[in-house]
């Protein structure tokens, strides 16, 4: 592979310089994106293998970022399991038949992703094609209580009322679905790695309303499953969540090659606390990139500092980029990355 820098810095080799991609660089900051998207759904886009090659492609054209990451939807695989959903006006999912009972999680049908996703791995073989060993690609799924979060609240939720209502009142349901969903996403990571991604991230994006114990007890076990089953497949794997400064050492525990952490919490403080033995993934706030370009630069350096040319370092936002975020800011951000860690 002509650019392997993500690859190695997963392993905490020495790189050249920092890697650096972007959770949501394929979207709707884009004007490519935006004229696709005038004629498609969001779903139908997803649907499309060929609409998702593009997708995925029109950022690394543009941008000098060291990895695509597959465009897709962390939900996917729902309709498999038999979860009827949409996704509303502002493209935020609606669940229609939410899983809140023993009777709703006995329905939960495991997934055969060749004939349940095809497209998503029709869109992996495309890419990898297109990017012709240019760069690594990323596949990536949600993590069981991230998913969970959506089938029992049917859609976002602010305070996960009706998910810890269900953990804490029916237990054994609440195991039950979470050990179905570890199975249905080592199935769908593992389909995704035999199509062609290099390396593969899951998303708990909700996971840090969680207290320790509740992690504990009712998540720890179903993630470090699925990243035993992951390690079999000889890709390196990211681990990423919000608001998990708490969790740290215990996401650590479940699995993954890297944290992925937000700007919650300083770089220097979080390895410190995972061990330098772990790499690691951050973690800029997303909202920098409003910033004046001399902002910009200032916070993605201090956060490069604060790693001190440590191995194991892939530079990303702390979420996904923002709707309105200006073009030129990314790649401003890019060259930043690449210029200011060029090892000496």
């Amino acid at each position: 592979m002509k650019n392997d820098t993500i690859l190695k810095a997963c392993r905490r080799e020495k790189t050249p310089y920092t890697p650096v991609w972007c959770m949501r660089q394929a979207g709707r900051y884009m004007e490519e994106y935006r004229k696709i998207r005038e004629n498609y759904s969001f779903i139908e886009m997803c649907k499309n293998p060929e609409i998702a090659c593009e997708v995925t492609l029109q950022p690394i054209k543009k941008i000098p970022l060291d990895a695509a990451i597959i465009f897709a939807d962390i939900l996917l695989p729902l309709e498999g399991m038999g979860i009827d959903f949409y996704f509303g006006k502002n493209e935020g999912p609606v669940i229609k038949n939410p899983v809140r009972t023993a009777h709703d999680v006995d329905k939960i049908r495991v997934i055969e992703p060749e004939s349940d996703v095809p497209y998503l791995l029709k869109a992996i073989k495309l890419v990898k094609k297109e990017l012709n060993d240019k760069i690594p690609l990323i596949g990536f799924s949600g993590a069981p209580f991230t998913l969970a979060s959506y089938m029992i609240e049917g859609g976002h939720s602010r305070d996960y009322l009706k998910t810890k209502t269900m953990m804490y009142t029916d237990p054994k349901s609440w195991h039950k679905m979470m050990d179905k969903l570890a199975e249905i996403i080592i199935r769908y990571l593992s389909a995704q790695v035999k199509s062609g991604v290099d390396l593969i991230q899951l998303f708990d994006s909700w996971i840090g309303c969680m207290s320790v114990n509740d992690y504990t007890e009712f998540v720890l076990p179903y993630s470090q499953k699925i990243f035993k089953a992951v390690k079999k497949l000889n890709v390196p794997s990211i681990h990423f969540g919000t608001g998990t400064s708490h969790l740290l050492e215990l996401m650590k525990k479940a699995g993954g090659d890297v944290i992925g952490i937000d700007w919650r919490i300083n770089l220097d403080e979080a390895w410190d606390r995972l061990g330098k033995d772990t790499a690691i993934q951050g973690n800029l706030d997303p909202t920098v990139l409003f910033a004046k370009p001399a902002e910009i630069k200032r916070k993605v350096k201090e956060i490069l500092d604060y790693t001190n040319n440590q191995p194991g370092h892939i530079f990303n936002l702390g979420h996904g980029i923002l709707q309105e975020t200006p073009v030129e800011n990314v790649i401003l951000l890019a060259n930043t990355v690449h210029e200011y860690s060029k090892r000496k």
